[in-house]
């Protein structure tokens, strides 16, 4: 480049306001003074960029060491150069245009040198400093539109019919044109420029050519400092135009934007070793033919391949080798189902014949549980990262076809890896996310994920999205499918740079991932690549998409593949020879032949060999409990009392407490969860667990406030108790109706993922339920959908063995329970542990009867060889004379206080017992048929606060009539059937009350239906 541009070659001009100043007669003394400040000079090599070389005549490279001293001197004392070199650099500062600022010493009159040293400017110089400025404004402000808005213009769509923004329009602030303007015909379109440029900036033509001083908000200089306004223009076209689009402008820290740049607009950044090209066809061969070889062999099953993206299986193979150069050991992926088996053969490395057995419809499964289809399955694997030579566990977690509801749960197990190992700033374990453009743009789930990613107790440090955008959703466009530009926009609500990439080119992705996972490794935080491809398929192999999208699949016909560019390219660069490449093709199509050959000698499918969190230890290495005891859960009495004492206490010094508070501490210790946490009133911020201070060597208490979202939360929640089976997990709802807006995870995970995925989970939900007047919305945690998805039979009496318990837990899909004393919610938690395997519990736990007198209980209940109590037996007056009771009432939960208050009231101790069923799934077959048996006499009634076709009515019948052989009716006590779960009225509630105690306790009351 130019050496030297004006008589200030690399030397920073003087501003307007300075140049304004000094020819408005200030002494240049002063402005040497500040120059020469402390001893050193301040101004600054940097090219200055107001005339070409060839407008002063008599500048060149061989004079150019001697005018820079000149002006050195000038600038310490103007009057130690001749006159002429006074008259030069004064007029240059001033803005002077090319070839002006010289003046020939012959033509400098005494007299004009006189009006000279008297600080007469040079006639036309303002104007000129304005211009000057406007000049470089526009310049910045140009650049500035190309890093805001520059990937609009970028070439995105492998098939190029759609806009990636879905907006054809290009901004008038980029100077760009439809065929995306190189060096080779930048002459021929300079017209369109000179519209473009003056149109907005106020440039023209004549513009094109002169030297810009480059602002430090940009890289594309290199290591230049100014540059002419085309090459500006075509630096970054070639940074922000091209297959790459580069959102990140709304980021508000400078310091992640300066790093964002300066990996995009170095020139020749975006570099690769003839070994690294080689690599990367070398998978993107394995990712190609590995679909082309199902398609060969099953043309008519599903699979959800992943043709049109298969750059999606090396983008992948670069984040996890980047990463694992940082010191990322563990990588948690979650994805939907298209390339699924592609991304288990190919970067988690399952074993081919494996997958081809899943294909074959004779095979049968030999482990418990119903199974899922191939493309729904989870892996864990542990081997060595080729490229880094570390040890690396790569771990798929299973999902259903709810698009995005996998999202939390990785997130959450994730964090658990990162808890178990110390890896409080995520350097150790990370989380990768793929997402399809259609589910990423439109479920809410993935807001709720994104909401988690900055949170004290649910960040992972920062996870990589990749989009894989095939640019439709089933038979959907994307401008149906969304009101966004882009399906990523989401991404932006927690400052994610987004990455767009045209994914036919295979370099582009490649280096775009590279960035990904050193942005990950770098800041902590989330960022998202964009994978702009095509399906080359319909929505799954046997779909016709011609039906719906018949413009764009023409165009796919036509499409060559990536695998093939990108040959083409490296044979065409001599970095590989066409019989390398076809060599390689070979062999991995031998690989795949010898495992399919092996696929055919597999006689049993085990799901247990695509679990994704082993537990090792924990089961026998067939994956079996190793034993069928669950041993007793009660405490001694000296560790209940330190618990107690600890936990209504305050165990650290100047800590003050709310005084409110501390009469709660000190009563009977009915404190809500809130009160686990305690805050100092004096010191913000300053808290207090109390758990935590159990005794020195205790296991951790955490306990977190979390977002207001119970999709995503309970989803991570889910995902943290995958992790391990020493971890109690709960989750706790705000009031037990609000589950449902988190239905996605109980339906699809909680409830049927052992039976999917021979995947065991313990967490427990803790849901508020209770009918006290509070309306519908706060009164019912819908216990009856629970009990519906319960995997147990109401028409078969197990057969009774000694392990009868244990064993019905171990057959049960999850535990339902309601608690109506402290000992038994203190068991049931504690035997979440103590199980030697692990099940989901559902706990409808209490709310008004945290405060109420009668629901206590003794140390006795809680001491060693103590347990859950499946069922609470009647203990009053009618156990002690139970030929003499006419009825038995069975209920659960909070009605039985009320039942008690009643039946003291009418005096009817003596002829009416009441048991409460505490554990409602699995059901106690054995011990309600010992209270029938004993009490031989009594009617049989349940009696329950919900309505009748909510609750537990519909569950319990069932299974009591089979427990008695149906030898008598089982009747009902409770509200009547209704849409909504309870009245907003408080009078209706309590008329409802009276109506079905009045039924509970009316012996007569069932008469007219026998």
């Amino acid at each position: 480049m130019h050496r030297l541009r004006t008589c200030a070659a690399r030397l920073r001009p003087l501003t307007a306001s300075q140049a304004a100043a000094q020819t408005a007669g200030q002494p240049r003394t002063n402005m040497a003074a500040a120059a020469t400040t402390g001893g050193t000079r301040t101004f600054q090599p940097i090219r200055c960029y107001t005339a070409p070389v060839a407008s002063e005549p008599f500048l060149n490279g061989t004079s150019s060491n001697y005018v820079e001293e000149m002006y050195f001197a000038w600038m310490e004392d103007p009057k130690s150069v001749h006159k002429s070199w006074d008259v030069f650099f004064r007029n240059a500062n001033a803005g002077a245009p090319p070839g002006v600022a010289y003046q020939s010493p012959l033509g400098l009159t005494a007299a004009a040198g006189a009006a000279l040293h008297q600080g007469s400017p040079m006639v036309g110089a303002q104007p000129n400093v304005e211009k000057l400025v406007e000049d470089h404004l526009a310049v910045q402000s140009l650049i500035r539109a190309y890093q805001i808005r520059g990937h609009h213009v970028a070439q995105l769509d492998p098939l190029g019919i759609m806009d990636a923004d879905l907006d054809s329009h290009v901004p008038t602030d980029i100077i760009t044109s439809s065929d995306k303007l190189d060096l080779a015909v930048f002459k021929d379109k300079r017209g369109f420029l000179t519209v473009e440029v003056g149109g907005f900036y106020g440039l023209n033509e004549s513009d094109l050519d002169k030297v810009f001083r480059l602002p430090t908000t940009t890289f594309i200089g290199g290591s230049e400092t100014a540059l002419p306004l085309k090459d500006i223009i075509q630096r970054l076209e070639m940074a922000y135009c091209q297959h790459i689009g580069v959102e990140f402008m709304f980021i508000n820290d400078l310091e992640q934007c300066q790093w964002i740049r300066q990996k995009f607009e170095t020139p020749g950044i975006m570099q690769f070793t003839p070994e690294e090209k080689r690599t990367l066809l070398a998978r993107t061969v394995r990712s190609t033919r590995f679909e082309e070889f199902l398609q060969r062999k099953w043309s008519s099953e599903k699979r959800f391949g992943l043709e049109g993206c298969e750059s999606l299986i090396p983008a992948l193979k670069t984040l996890i080798d980047n990463s694992s150069a940082y010191g990322v050991e563990n990588v948690i992926l979650g994805m939907p189902h298209r390339g699924r088996l592609n991304v288990l053969a190919n970067v988690i490395r399952k074993e081919l014949e494996q997958i081809f057995c899943q294909f074959d419809s004779k095979m049968e499964a030999a482990d418990e549980g119903s199974g899922d289809v191939k493309y729904h399955l989870g892996m864990y694997h542990r081997r060595i990262n080729r490229v880094t030579d570390r040890n690396i566990t790569l771990s798929l977690v299973a999902n259903p076809s709810h698009l995005e509801a996998v999202d939390p749960v990785v997130q959450g197990k994730c964090k658990a890896e990162q808890f178990y190992c110390g890896d409080t700033e995520g350097n150790r374990v990370m989380s990768i996310l793929m997402h399809g453009d259609a589910a990423f743009a439109g479920q809410g789930i993935v807001y709720e994920t994104f909401v988690l990613s900055d949170l004290p107790s649910y960040t992972t440090q920062g996870t990589v999205h990749v989009v894989v955008n095939n640019q439709i959703g089933f038979t959907t466009d994307p401008r149906v499918a969304r009101s966004s530009p882009y399906p990523t926009d989401v991404a932006r609500v927690v400052n994610a740079p987004i990455f767009h990439v045209n994914a036919d080119d295979a370099e582009a992705v490649m280096y775009v991932c590279k960035v990904a996972a050193e942005w990950r490794a770098t800041f902590h935080k989330d960022v998202v690549v964009d994978l702009v491809c095509y399906r080359r398929m319909g929505h799954n192999e046997m779909d016709e998409p011609m039906f719906t999208q018949p413009l764009m699949y023409k165009q796919i016909k036509k499409q060559k593949g990536v695998l093939l560019k990108y040959a083409e390219k490296l044979i065409a660069e001599g970095v590989v020879t066409r019989q390398e490449y076809e060599e390689e093709i070979a062999k991995y199509d031998k690989i795949c032949e010898e495992a399919y050959t092996r696929s055919k000698d597999e006689k049993i499918l085990h799901i247990k060999h695509w679990l994704d969190s082993p537990w090792p230890g924990f089961f026998t290495l067939d994956g079996q409990p190793k034993s069928m005891t669950c041993p007793s859960t009660g405490l001694s009495e000296e560790d209940l009392n330190h618990i107690g004492q600890v936990a209504s206490s305050v165990p650290v010094d100047d800590f003050t407490i709310h005084g409110g508070l501390s009469r709660i501490l000190k009563g009977r210790g009915t404190f809500s969860h809130r009160h686990h946490v305690l805050h100092d009133q004096n010191v913000d911020k300053r808290i207090c667990i109390p758990m935590n201070h159990m005794s020195p060597d205790q296991a951790p208490y955490t306990v977190c406030n979390s977002c207001l979202s119970e999709y995503g939360v309970l989803g991570f929640e889910l995902g943290f108790a995958m992790a391990s089976p020493n971890a109690l997990v709960l989750w706790e709802a705000q009031f037990g109706d609000f589950h449902n807006t988190a239905q996605c995870i109980i339906d699809q995970f909680i409830c049927p993922g052992q039976a999917k995925w021979v995947r065991q989970n313990g967490i427990v939900l803790l849901l508020p339920h209770g009918m006290e007047g509070m309306g519908p919305e706060h009164s019912s945690a819908r216990p009856e959908r629970f009990l519906q998805m319960c995997n147990d039979d109401p028409d078969v009496m197990p057969t009774m063995k000694e392990d009868f318990a244990v064993r019905q837990l171990f057959d049960c899909n999850w535990i339902v329970v309601n608690c109506s004393n402290p000992a038994n919610f203190f068991h049931v938690l504690r035997r979440q542990i103590h199980a030697p395997f692990r099940k989901p519990l559902i706990v409808f736990t209490p709310k008004s009867l945290l405060r109420h007198p009668d629901a206590r209980s003794s140390f006795d209940d809680m001491l060693p060889g103590t347990e859950f109590k499946r069922l609470i037996v009647e203990e009053g007056a009618a156990a002690g004379n139970p030929q003499g009771v006419k009825r038995v009432i069975f209920c659960t939960g909070k009605v039985y206080y009320e039942l008690v208050k009643e039946r003291k009231a009418r005096g009817m101790e003596d002829t009416v017992a009441i048991a409460r069923i505490e554990q409602l799934s699995p059901f106690p077959f054995d011990l309600v048929r010992s209270e029938f048996e004993k009490y031989a006499n009594a009617d049989l009634v349940w009696c329950q606060e919900e309505h009748k076709n909510q609750g537990y009515y519909d569950y319990v019948k069932p299974r009591i009539r089979t427990t008695i052989e149906r030898a008598k009716p089982v009747w009902y006590a409770g509200r009547d059937p209704a849409a909504a779960p309870a009245t907003g009225n408080k009078n209706t509630h309590l008329t409802e009350l009276r109506r079905f105690l009045d039924t509970a306790f009316g012996l007569d009351a069932f008469k007219d239906q026998q």
